[in-house]
């Protein structure tokens, strides 16, 4: 089992640079099932998550390359199998695989996905979006079955403002026959990045970061070459890291845009911040206000730095309230920081926090968001070593962490029990 160690109590200084969106990665690899020609796809991030989707696309037929942080995916030759079991079964976005050989092949049976276990995320309107556009979805001993005999436009409304649902309808749609409106879709910048690759590749789509998007179906698509966005989360955590440890840095590669709801937040409580054309940079102070973080659908607080803003507001004076509107059972964390010292009391869909000094302990990730949380919070403990068990989900999020935050100055390490 591996662990990840920490010695805390030093300012973060210096630069990182922010990789790929995990969250448009695990969409936009799947995406390029749809295509029938070479897909290039560059600034990938390099995480567990994503060489799944490649053991994936492999075992389809796919012709998979790696080169750095750029992936060639050539999908000419894949052909639709039953993947009821397997790597599917390792990751939570496996559920694009549906909308994607829905769109090219008209069938797939996809076994349920795996991933975080932070809340289960019910996959009704995916299969509702499905159903609309012609298909047939059973669920057979744990996986998905769909067939259809083509698929055909029609106006599609989501009852939940879903980033998967909006993203596997969009997919599955690209092909179809005719024209398909999705009504209360999710505005996230990731669903932009998929709508930028699909038009790429010859698909007709606009409206992608509103709340209705008009798609096009065309019957053949055609490989290109994308840059993803960069990860507006991995940024999150960058600057909260900072501002927890009172440094200094500078984060790369980021669109400012993107971050304003946590910005907002952070300069509320007295946090400098300075904002470049590609860059932030965080600004530590002495003492920090409290504030009140309501977790939104975008362009709101992201609900997957909900966890690492936890571990911040314990650096905070006073009592802040931190609510989850998007999940209401995501603070699987707090038992963790409560173990590291931390006054937190969690009522309904809030954490009551009041700040305080962090020791080290022995904690463990119960999901993604919570590992980095544990991770700051071990950053600021001024005495002893804290370790983080859980890595691999840490990992299915943040590609060279350690190496990263030992560039800021951070003792950290990996070690092999």
């Amino acid at each position: 089992m591996e662990k990840l160690m920490i010695t805390g109590g030093r300012p973060l200084q210096g630069t990182v640079s922010i990789s790929g969106a995990k969250n448009s990665a695990i969409a936009l690899i799947p995406a390029a099932i749809l295509a029938e020609s070479e897909v290039i796809l560059d600034n990938l991030p390099l995480l567990s998550d994503v060489a799944v989707y490649s053991e994936i696309l492999e075992e389809l037929g796919a012709k998979v390359a790696w080169e750095g942080s750029q992936m060639k995916i050539d999908p000419s030759s894949i052909k639709s199998i039953p993947m009821p079991n397997g790597p599917v079964k390792k990751l939570r976005a496996s559920y694009y695989m549906m909308g994607a050989m829905l769109g090219r092949f008209k069938e797939a049976i996809i076994g349920l996905p795996g991933g975080c276990n932070f809340e289960p995320r019910p996959i009704d309107q995916h299969i509702k979006g499905f159903e609309a556009l012609g298909a047939t979805v059973t669920n057979e001993h744990g996986a998905i079955h769909l067939h259809a005999k083509e698929l055909r436009g029609t106006k599609i409304y989501l009852d939940v403002s879903s980033v998967g649902a909006t993203i596997n309808i969009m997919l599955a749609a690209a092909r179809a026959k005719g024209a398909t409106t999705i009504e209360n879709a999710a505005k996230e910048p990731e669903i932009i990045d998929v709508a930028t690759l699909l038009n790429s590749m010859g698909a007709i789509i606009k409206g992608a970061g509103t709340e209705t998007i008009r798609i096009e179906g065309v019957s053949e698509m055609h490989g290109c070459r994308h840059s993803i966005i960069p990860d507006r989360i991995q940024a999150g955590t960058y600057m909260i890291a900072a501002a927890a440890t009172r440094g200094n840095v500078l984060i790369d590669n980021v669109i400012p845009k993107h971050m304003e709801a946590l910005t907002a937040k952070m300069q509320e409580m007295g946090i400098g911040i300075e904002e470049y054309d590609e860059s932030i940079r965080v600004l530590g102070a002495p003492s920090y206000g409290h504030v009140d973080v309501k977790a939104l659908v975008y362009p709101g607080f992201p609900t997957d730095l909900q966890s690492p803003m936890t571990s911040l507001l314990t650096q905070a004076q006073g009592v802040s309230v931190l609510s989850d509107f998007v999940y209401s059972n995501r603070f699987k964390h707090v038992p963790e920081l409560v173990r590291m010292g931390a006054k937190i009391r969690v009522e309904g869909r809030s954490a009551i926090i009041e700040g305080g000094q962090l020791n080290a302990a022995k904690v463990k990730a119960a999901d993604l968001r919570a590992g980095a949380a544990l991770v700051i919070a071990g950053l600021t403990v001024s005495e002893g070593v804290t370790e983080v068990a859980g890595v691999e989900y840490i990992d299915r999020g943040y590609d060279h962490l350690v190496s990263n935050l030992r560039l800021l100055g951070a003792d950290v390490w990996r070690q092999t029990e």
